[in-house]
């Protein structure tokens, strides 16, 4: 029996009942996100390219779903809004194609709407379980630091332990209309996202400015210096392209590097701490 196709801003709002259907989910096409799409049993899958990014990191989940003969699309990010599964929908215009979407008839340019019809109309079966991902939040603070430093490969991983500490995410900095008053699920003192190459309506940097409501320090790095998806390339690579005035406050700047930016970060909140 076929299942309804599911539109969603985020993968990781993918529920059991949803294996085996066809969705849109609105998260960018990096590794993390298609592996998180596989791993909940995902029969096919349209994500968003997040303006492909440093090294096309933001459709490299493509290939990872064709080796488990999931078909799998992006549509481009200045198409329509990523972190928005509804105006993905209305929108939304597919950039590239995995082999298994290729061989059910979506292709480049097409609408995600008719991709999706297309989609839920073939015979889909669950995504087999995907190689598990290394680990995807690290701690490159000291053990004993009085502010601790943690790195997510997205901001979903982000836990009651980040409040008042620096977290670093590779996660697109998008806010998802879902949850306009979750910019963060606690209150960290700065966090880091990739801006997606801002996209439609800049979308991609539109949970900066609901951090500074909350008084989180926000910025975000060019998809083009760090490979969404990636943590750690993030951390490692990732230039400041964005910030919101709570950074600014805290010292940081645009255009530095991700590792200055958290260095300022840590500095202005150990100075809070006394």
């Amino acid at each position: 029996m076929r299942k309804a196709p599911v539109v969603l801003d985020s993968v990781t709002h993918l529920k059991a009942e949803h294996a085996g259907a066809a969705g849109l989910c609105a998260s960018h096409g990096g590794r993390y996100a298609a592996y998180y799409a596989a791993k909940m049993g995902i029969g096919a899958v349209i994500l968003c390219d997040a303006g492909i990014g440093r090294e096309q990191a933001g459709i490299a989940g493509l290939a990872l779903l064709e080796a488990l003969s999931v078909p799998a699309a992006t549509f481009s990010n200045r198409s329509a809004r990523i972190g928005d599964g509804q105006d993905a929908l209305a929108r939304g215009v597919l950039s590239f194609v995995n082999g298994p979407a290729a061989a059910l008839g979506l292709a480049p340019g097409m609408a995600c709407r008719e991709a999706l019809a297309k989609l839920a109309a073939a015979d889909l079966t669950a995504a087999p379980k995907p190689p598990e991902i290394a680990e995807a939040r690290v701690t490159v603070s000291a053990p004993d630091a009085k502010v601790k430093i943690f790195v997510l490969d997205s901001i979903s991983l982000v836990t009651p332990e980040d409040e008042g500490q620096i977290v670093v995410t590779a996660s697109h900095g998008a806010l998802l209309p879902t949850k306009p008053g979750e910019a963060v699920k606690y209150k960290a003192a700065a966090v880091v996202c990739n801006d997606a190459d801002r996209g439609a309506d800049d979308a991609g940097l539109s949970r900066l400015a609901a951090l500074d409501k909350v008084g989180i320090a926000g910025a975000c790095v060019s998809a083009f210096s760090a490979r969404i998806g990636d943590g750690m390339s993030s951390f490692n690579d990732g230039f400041i392209s964005a910030l919101n005035a709570t950074a600014r406050q805290m010292g940081g700047q645009m255009g530095q590097s991700c590792k200055a930016f958290v260095a300022s970060m840590v500095a202005a909140r150990s100075q809070q701490l006394g």
